[in-house]
């Protein structure tokens, strides 16, 4: 990215926040594997490189987010290896492990602990529920950093069981507040919640609740999809049966579009909402296609984010990626990049903490204020789900892609 992705010129909560640590990024570049003071005389050892452990789900049903967050975790290192990271007295590189997990969460909890022994100073990775807690669980024990991917509140919750571990997706208390402002403004009076099974949908059911309480938006029915790659049309008629205005599916890609299909069949034909897990490709391809144009989505205000005219230096860091993106890709970015937003803050951790010690990094982690590509940051010692809520938007599906709606 020729423009780092924390910008300090939004003059909002977020703006204010990025404005604190507005030279984030931007201090101490110089020529890669050279002491900042020392003229190019002086290089760092090899084995003194910042090492990235990625445990994400390659294969299997988390796929679908973790190939695009691979390919976004690849370009930020490499961009940030254009110049190097300033590291006490020396320019150090990312150099990244990536494992494929399988998207078993035994799997990515060895995958931890083979990383570390092998010397990664930080986790990423787990961008579904039950695969990123197992990461977390993992990463505490092994007093790692883990920056996770993946969507549910047992993630950085309780939080003295997770003082290691960071999120950057969206709380879910904050999806689903948006969520019923979005219910209300489309005068839905009576919604089924279909959520997934496992950390995620546990999340999504308790917070939902809590935020339906106080609106005049009646829940008439809580469904859970069958986990273990069970078909979902016992759950999809039980929901439509309830004959409701609308149905939230609390779930991620592909587990979403094939709710969506089995809801139609089922004969709902009322509007459907997705929280942020269902935004990739996946969810508006093929048999899905039909089921679910018109649905909206909340979601980080990224997404397809990258205007031609950029007046920040947050617009310029998504277009510039977008644009990587899809040179490299063959296509545009169709989810919220939250593996490069974690390689730049762990990135700006090791300059301030001037060190790639474990300890040290987890303690700089979470003094990190920050407006990355996906969104806002705020990590502070009581909260470690980092995501602003005003970073936050609502899709809708519309021609086969996600437009903005609000």
């Amino acid at each position: 990215m020729a423009t780092p992705a924390f910008d300090s010129t939004v003059l909002t909560r977020r703006g204010v926040l990025a404005a604190a640590a507005g030279s984030l990024l931007l201090a101490g570049c110089g020529p890669q594997g050279q002491r900042p003071d020392a003229g190019g005389s002086s290089s760092a050892p090899g084995d003194q490189n910042l090492v990235v452990g990625a445990s994400l789900e390659l294969s299997g049903r988390g796929a679908a987010l973790a190939v695009a967050q691979r390919r976004a975790l690849e370009i930020a290192a490499e961009s940030l290896n254009r110049s190097g990271i300033p590291v006490g007295n020396l320019m150090r590189s990312v150099r990244l492990e990536i494992r494929d997990n399988g998207s078993d969460p035994e799997v990515a909890a060895r995958h931890a602990a083979e990383m570390t022994r092998a010397g990664a100073h930080a986790l990423v990775g787990g961008v579904l529920g039950d695969t990123a807690t197992a990461l977390a669980v993992a990463a505490q024990r092994l007093k790692t950093p883990l920056l996770a991917l993946g969507f549910s509140d047992r993630i950085v919750l309780p939080l003295a069981d997770r003082t290691f571990s960071f999120k950057l997706t969206p709380d879910a208390a904050d999806v689903a507040r948006r969520m019923v402002d979005l219910l209300a403004s489309q005068r839905v009076g009576r919604v089924v919640l279909l959520a997934e099974d496992g950390p995620h949908g546990d999340s999504g059911v308790r917070a939902l609740k809590e935020a339906l309480d106080s609106s005049g938006v009646d829940l008439a029915r809580t469904v859970r999809l069958p986990g273990g790659g069970q078909s979902f049309r016992a759950a999809a008629e039980r929901a439509a049966a309830a004959d409701p205005d609308g149905v939230v599916v609390w779930a991620t890609a592909p587990d979403t579009g094939t709710a969506a299909r089995e809801l139609r069949r089922a004969g709902h034909r009322g509007a459907l909402f997705f929280d942020a897990g269902a935004v990739v490709d996946d969810t508006l391809r093929g048999a899905n296609a039909k089921a679910v144009e018109g649905a909206y989505a909340v979601h980080p205000a990224c997404l397809g984010g990258s205007a031609l005219t950029a007046t920040s230096g947050a617009q310029v860091a998504r277009r510039d990626f977008d644009y990587r993106y899809t040179q490299k890709h063959g296509s545009s970015v169709g989810f919220a990049p939250y593996a490069a937003d974690a390689l730049q803050l762990l990135a700006a951790a090791a300059r301030k903490a001037t060190s790639l010690d474990r300890g040290r990094l987890r303690a700089f982690l979470q003094t990190q204020m920050a407006e990355g590509i996906a969104g806002g940051y705020a990590f502070t010692a009581d909260r470690h789900g980092g995501m602003e809520a005003d970073s936050l938007g609502v899709y809708q599906v519309s021609q086969g892609g996600w437009a903005r709606y609000a």
